[in-house]
């Protein structure tokens, strides 16, 4: 036993200065093993060999903590024998037998069956033994494999074991024990596994284990412990694995592992555990894998772990905890750190920077990886939106980010050349509309680009994701994106208080004119680009808020972790762009009650009421489109204020085709269906036909003048040049003369 542990702390060593040699990189940069050449953190572990002596794809898995011991154990006590004939005298016909094992599984045994007495292996799984009597295995003196799992098991008497002196191996699993009387295990002086899973247990005492001096393996998964014994190793020094998994454990008592001094692997997962007392685990000196996950744990106290100098494996995911930024600082030699499933809002570098010899680390989000630059595995290896291989995980995304960025691009830029080839009566609402589709053409641009990026990375994105998020063109697509959406979503508000104006005071003489019209224009685009901006300002504070997604928006559920970004987000886009919307439609509501109004009176109303009239009807389109648009985004941000966990492929499909969708329809509503648009197109292309007659005739008219002509023309014509060839012929004739 000693022997193993050494073994272990052997191997934690020789890892640690694997660990050093690896330093000669910069952060997030690893060694091809003992060459100098050095690759990202993305390009080791992926399936592809980059480095030329492969070293890259070699010790990926994560063999830190039990791994290690199990693998050792089993290759120790799990020798395989040959096959050989039965070397019992007497056994059940039923029974199948080979050498002096005997399985006996699921012929309806009642009561352990008579065998002879030389039996070193006896299985039997899956009978209708409910009871073990006293001292029923006496005669089996050589057995040591006992296996009684899935028979209901409600009573075993306390000396059912007396006689199993060499017994190494006990499974009494998926039984129906209730409780164990002390002692019951207390002629099993050799045995060192002992299996009691599935069991309806709700409470065991130290005096249980008596007798078990050489125990090295204990499992007691799923039953029902409400809490352990104090002193649970004084009975069984030499225990090395625990396992308590799926139990009811509601407090750990700083007594229940005071002798647990060879102690190496404990499982506590799954149970109710919501303190860690302090210096809990200051005993278990020879602990090198824990696992504490799915418990209802709020805070770990920083000196839980502090003497814990050989720990290798830290399971703490799936609990509702805070950590501190020097919850590891003591943690030096931890090769493998879980916190799946936990927030950390105050997440930074300076975290997992003493974890000098951590290799896997496992997070809640692919993002939280850049926080960890020197482990070489980290996961998840996507956000939602990417995948391993692209940085658009779904087929459906990939093609629709080029046809909305087509559809986008190519509107707005129709309208704006339409707009200005087209004159028209009110140039300061075709000035406002022009600038509006130049903003509408800034999203189209950012979705081209990132299906170019997507192509770019196509297979292989895994490689490049942190370095993507983190790089300057991909911040820069982030504020392109935002500039564009909050100026929109400005503009759109200019228009619809411009045109409740119109309509509500069709007589009063407030409406901008051309130098305020340019004035208002100019302060809206400076006021989106200063909100797209700040977050460049300080990183410290608002973090990485374009590149917290491969996309680069800052729109998912919680938005950053860095509590600026996070109140800068839940401003804008509950602040400014709520606001504008509740204006928008309000406006419009107060348009159509004047509206119905204005039907009741006479019809002499101005024509320019009524042209008013018909753009507001189209306008409640537009709010359609709006609030199908920005509905979602709303809702989503609400549902991240109380924590609602929100699947990363929700906020693809709301970035990359719900969003953009109100630019690409914009162009369309504000041009494409107005009347004044119809009627100008129309009467250009009446005046284009009219041109192509006109000129089709002057071709057919030429052609007429030559064929069409009357007969005495014709005649005259005939005459002059009968005359004119006579007279040529004459010349002709004198010439040759």
């Amino acid at each position: 036993m000693t022997a193993m542990i050494v073994f272990l702390h052997l191997v934690v060593f020789l890892q640690i200065e694997v660990s050093i040699s690896e330093s000669v990189c910069k952060p997030g940069f690893f060694p091809c093993g003992n060459l100098s050449v050095c690759l990202p953190r993305e390009f080791h572990c992926d399936g592809v060999k980059d480095c030329d002596n492969g070293a890259d794809e070699e010790y990926c898995g994560d063999t830190n903590g039990w791994v290690i011991l199990f693998e050792n154990l089993y290759r120790n006590n799990n020798k395989t024998k040959e096959t050989q004939e039965c070397g019992l005298d007497k056994f059940p016909e039923r029974c199948d037998c080979k050498d002096t094992e005997l399985e006996c599984v699921e012929i309806n045994l009642e009561a352990v069956p008579t065998v002879s007495n030389n039996i070193t292996l006896l299985s039997l799984k899956g009978n209708k033994i409910q009871k073990l009597q006293d001292e029923v295995f006496i005669g089996f003196k050589n057995l040591t494999n006992l296996f009684l799992q899935h028979n209901c098991l409600r009573h075993i008497s306390q000396k059912a074991f007396h006689g199993l002196y060499k017994l190494q191996k006990l499974y009494l699993s998926n039984n129906c024990l209730v409780s164990l009387q002390d002692g019951v295990f207390g002629h099993l002086r050799q045995l060192k596994w002992l299996i009691i899973d599935e069991n309806p247990i709700k409470t065991i005492s130290q005096e249980v284990f008596t007798g078990l001096e050489s125990l090295f393996f204990l499992s007691m998964i799923n039953n029902s412990l409400e809490a352990l014994p104090q002193k649970l190793c004084a009975q069984m020094p030499l225990t090395n694995w625990m396992d308590f998994e799926g139990n009811q454990i509601k407090t750990l008592s700083n007594l229940s592992f005071e002798t647990c001094d060879e102690l190496t692997v404990l499982y506590l997962r799954g149970n109710q555990i919501s303190l860690v007392n302090e210096n809990i685990f200051s005993t278990l000196r020879s602990l090198a894998d824990i696992d504490l996950s799915h418990n209802l744990i709020t805070d770990v106290p920083l000196s839980s772990f502090k003497e814990l100098k050989f720990l290798q494996k830290l399971d703490l995911g799936c609990n509702p905890l805070s950590l501190h930024i020097d919850q590891f600082e003591t943690l030096q030699h931890l090769r493998s750190l879980v916190l799946d499933k936990i927030e950390i809002p105050n997440i930074s570098t300076r975290m997992f920077k003493p974890m000098k010899n951590l290799s896997h680390i496992y997070f809640k989000k692919f993002r939280y990886c850049s926080y960890a630059p020197h482990v070489r595995v980290c996961m998840p290896s996507t956000d939602g939106i990417s995948s391993f291989e692209n940085l658009l995980a779904n087929t459906v995304l990939r093609v629709f980010v080029w046809v909305i960025a087509g559809i986008t691009c190519f509107g707005n830029i129709f309208v704006i050349g339409m707009r200005s080839l087209i004159q028209s009566e009110n140039k300061t609402h075709t000035m406002s509309i022009k600038i509006l589709c130049c903003a509408d053409c800034l999203m189209g641009i950012y979705l081209f680009f990132i299906g170019v990026f997507d192509v770019k990375y196509r297979g292989q994105y895994k490689k490049y994701a942190l370095l993507w998020m983190e790089s300057l063109q991909c911040r820069s697509l982030g504020f392109l994106a935002m500039l564009s959406t909050e100026v929109s979503v400005l503009l759109l508000t200019y228009l619809t208080m411009e045109k409740y104006l119109a309509i509500v005071f069709p007589f009063s003489n407030i409406r901008p004119g051309k130098r305020q019209t340019l004035i208002i224009l100019l302060s809206i685009w400076v006021a989106g680009f200063m909100i797209a901006v700040i977050p460049f300002w300080n990183e410290d504070f608002f973090g990485n808020y374009y590149g917290k997604n491969g996309v680069c928006f800052p729109l998912y559920p919680d938005q950053t972790e860095e509590i600026g970004g996070k109140g800068y987000s839940l401003g804008i886009f509950l602040g400014v762009n709520l606001v504008a919307f509740i204006i928008i439609v309000f406006s419009y509501v107060s348009m159509f009650c004047s509206i119905q109004k204005t039907a009741l009176q006479s019809s002499d109303v101005g024509s320019s009421i009524h042209t008013d009239v018909a753009v507001a009807n189209r306008f409640f389109f537009i709010v359609f489109s709006d609030a199908v648009c920005w509905i979602p985004v709303f809702l989503l941000k609400i549902l991240s204020l109380f924590h609602v966990e929100i699947p990363g492929t929700v906020t693809s499909w709301i970035v990359i085709f719900i969003l953009p969708i109100n630019s690409a329809l914009n162009p369309i509503l504000y041009t494409l269906t107005t009347s004044f648009f119809k009627e100008k197109l129309k009467q250009l292309l009446q005046r284009q036909r009219r041109r192509s007659i006109f000129r089709n005739e002057r071709k057919s008219l030429s052609t007429s003048l030559v064929w069409t002509e009357d007969p005495a023309a014709q005649q005259s014509s005939s005459l002059k040049l009968g005359f004119l060839h006579k007279k040529s012929l004459e010349d002709s004739m004198g010439t040759s003369t």
